[in-house]
């Protein structure tokens, strides 16, 4: 006797139109609001640029900045293509010695134009990433340590306390002539300004990772800890499969904040050493002193600014990834 089985008919389940609706003018209403915010913004900012006038002209509105990021990129293009013909010339010359001469060695010199704006963005943001890893590598794991151990900690803390308030107008000189005293290289793999300005980022943006680092360490339920004990995990283990897991939303806030304070102190040190980068720009502009120069800086603060959100949002991004929680608000 065979037995059939009859599958029910599925039924989705519907949500009432009403909260239907509403979940669509929460949407709408999220969109909307900060491109009004944007609106009022815009408005307020070309009303208050005509009314301000400076040695240098007018103070820029919205279409003045428009303008200039049209003629930045356009003057980006144009080093672009002498790039690319310089180089073009290059492989000819060398192509014709070597018909010549097969024992030619061809030599390729590297364009020496000078660097566009869109080049000074990619130069900043690499000095950034480079001075902020520095610093996450040395700040989780003392942060973990300061956060297990409260002997370490209160070694830790006074030199947190000393260095932490500490401008990064205070730290460039010293790390200017460090880099320069130890860095001696003929062929160096860096230069010198680049190693300058990462290390300057890294001595000011290593504190808020530290700290809430330990904090987040210091703070797992006790309950995660007994069970580390009960387990008898081993002190890596520990580390690994409770601390870590427990504290990254901390760590996490801690490297956020540190990523906002590299990117504003960079721009500082690029400005003040004049190292290449962002901060040079805007300091060129200003000592260049065109009619066009204050547009030109607005630019600039605009994409730092944009820069700075962006980076923000990668990390919420990565948290989101490697957190256990995902129904954690983050913001």
């Amino acid at each position: 006797m065979s037995k059939t089985a009859s599958l029910q008919k599925v039924t989705f389940l519907k949500l009432p139109e009403p909260l239907v609706n509403s979940i669509w003018l929460l949407k709408l209403k999220g969109a909307l609001l900060p491109l009004i915010g944007l609106a009022i913004f815009m408005v307020l900012w070309n009303i208050t640029a005509k009314n301000i006038d400076t040695s240098l002209g007018q103070f820029p509105g919205p279409v003045q900045v428009y303008e200039q990021s049209i003629n930045l990129w356009n003057e980006h293009q144009a080093e672009q293509e002498k790039a690319a013909a310089f180089y073009e010339r290059q492989e000819q010359r060398n192509a014709k010695r070597m018909a010549a001469d097969p024992s030619y060695q061809p030599k390729i010199r590297p364009y020496t134009g000078a660097p566009t704006f869109f080049e000074q963005i990619w130069t900043s943001l690499y000095t950034v990433s480079v001075g902020f890893l520095i610093a996450s590598f040395i700040a989780v794991p003392v942060g973990i340590l300061g956060g297990l151990s409260k002997s370490a900690y209160a070694a830790i803390n006074p030199l947190i306390q000393l260095f932490k308030p500490v401008s990064p107008l205070a730290w460039l000189p010293l790390v200017t002539m460090v880099v320069s005293a130890v860095y001696v290289s003929d062929d160096p793999m860096f230069s010198k300004s680049f190693l300058t300005s990462a290390f300057t980022v890294a001595l000011c943006c290593l504190w808020p990772t530290l700290i809430n680092t330990a904090v987040g360490v210091s703070s797992i339920p006790e309950d995660l800890v007994n069970v580390s004990k009960v387990l008898r995990l081993s002190a890596m283990s520990h580390v690994l499969k409770i601390v870590l897991p427990s504290s990254i939303p901390m760590i996490f806030t801690g490297l956020r904040l540190s990523l906002g304070i590299g990117w504003m102190v960079l721009i500082a040190a690029e400005m003040l050493a004049q190292n290449p980068g962002l901060g040079k720009f805007v300091w060129d502009e200003f000592q260049n002193g065109s009619s066009e120069s204050l547009a030109r800086i607005m630019v600039a603060v605009l994409v730092i600014g944009a820069i700075g959100f962006f980076l923000d949002r990668l990390m919420l991004l990565v948290q989101r990834k490697v957190s256990w929680d995902k129904s954690q608000n983050l913001r």
